[in-house]
């Protein structure tokens, strides 16, 4: 099938297990089967959850909904001193690792740059999409792994100011949304240990959602999302099932979150999490971003499909076709979804 006859519907998706609430029950017969998150709803995998928001949907709960639009209407034009001005821009910027740069851009992400099958080639083309204040800026870059964007003082952050932000004009002020895409290189150990892989994610997403807010201080909102599948990965840089888990460790951190707006309680592994408080908030506020992974060639529900064609040599970077995959769902979710359409398409309402 190809990427044009896909259908992604918005996948504004989420939590069902707050991160320190996480511990799995004994696995049932079936309860091994990694089945796309999006599609496990209330079943179980190892005996966590899924559904990606809380109860086993897809759906962001009302309130944390209705805080999502009131962020996104407050993606406003700053100048480069963080000003509310009409001649001003805001900034998507991404966040990440070597696939996160080639799905968002493929090549360098200088203006103009960018390959037209991956989300920044397509945004460009696409005449819906905002042509004023938006400017979209590719952070991430190959080899950057999850620890590399925990501190606020990281040099990669001072790369992009000093690379991108700052010769096109643009400065830290005005980055308001960010889609973060990260993963750790040679993981070795699964669910439902203790000390698996996807439960340090949690631990390193809560510290990039604070160095971001450090880093960016008007940025309103965050997305993420988890890896594309890795079943035919012939290395061990981040083969299945971390790929897979790697879903788990997203939901838990926006879980986590939810959870803390609703009770006041810090989860002990993600951290503070705190969006509302203005400046003073160590967080922006979180959501998911299009959940990309499907179980290779077997038909995800919205009929999404990872065939071998889709990647490079190694089986884990995405080929031209992968790419424009992810790019396709990256642009039909910031087109469609209620917390991001009033500042990525030009006219369009958030509600």
């Amino acid at each position: 099938m190809t990427p044009s006859r896909l259908v992604f519907p918005l996948l504004l998706l989420a939590a069902a297990t707050a991160c320190r609430g996480s511990g799995a029950t004994t696995p049932r017969a079936g309860d091994t089967a990694k089945v796309p998150i999006t599609d496990l709803a209330t079943g179980t995998y190892l005996g966590f959850q899924g559904g990606l928001y809380p109860n086993g949907t897809n759906d962001l709960p009302a309130a944390h909904r209705a805080a999502g639009i009131a962020g996104a209407r407050t993606v406003v034009p700053l100048d480069t001193a963080g000003t509310p001005a009409l001649s001003g821009r805001y900034v998507l910027l991404s966040i990440g690792m070597s696939n996160t740069t080639q799905e968002f851009c493929s090549q360098s992400g200088a203006p103009g740059s960018c390959d037209v099958w991956s989300f920044m080639g397509r945004a460009a083309a696409d005449p819906a999409v905002n042509r004023g204040a938006l400017a979209i800026v590719n952070g991430a870059r190959g080899g950057q792994t999850a620890s590399v964007w925990t501190s606020p003082s990281s040099a990669e952050y001072d790369r992009i100011r000093d690379v991108w932000l700052t010769p096109a004009g643009l400065s830290e002020k005005q980055v308001q949304a960010i889609w973060v895409k990260v993963a750790n290189a040679q993981p070795t150990r699964s669910l439902p240990d203790t000390s698996a892989d996807a439960r340090t994610l949690v631990r390193q997403l809560g510290q990039i959602a604070r160095a971001l807010k450090t880093r960016y201080p008007n940025v309103r909102q965050i997305f993420l999302s988890s890896r594309i599948y890795a079943g035919y990965a012939t290395t061990t840089l981040n083969p299945e099932p971390y790929a897979y888990e790697s879903g788990f460790a997203v939901k838990w951190v926006v879980q986590a979150q939810i959870a803390q707006a609703a009770s006041g309680t810090v989860d002990p592994r993600a951290g503070d999490l705190r969006y509302d408080g203005g400046a003073a908030a160590p967080a922006a506020w979180m959501a998911w971003g299009p959940y990309l992974w499907a179980a290779g060639t077997t038909p995800r529900s919205d009929g999404l499909t990872w065939v071998p064609a889709d990647f490079a040599s190694d089986g884990t970077h995405p080929a031209q076709s992968g790419r424009q995959k992810v790019g396709t769902m990256l642009l039909a979710f910031f087109k469609s979804s209620p917390v991001t359409r009033c500042w990525f398409v030009a006219g369009a309402a958030c509600e």
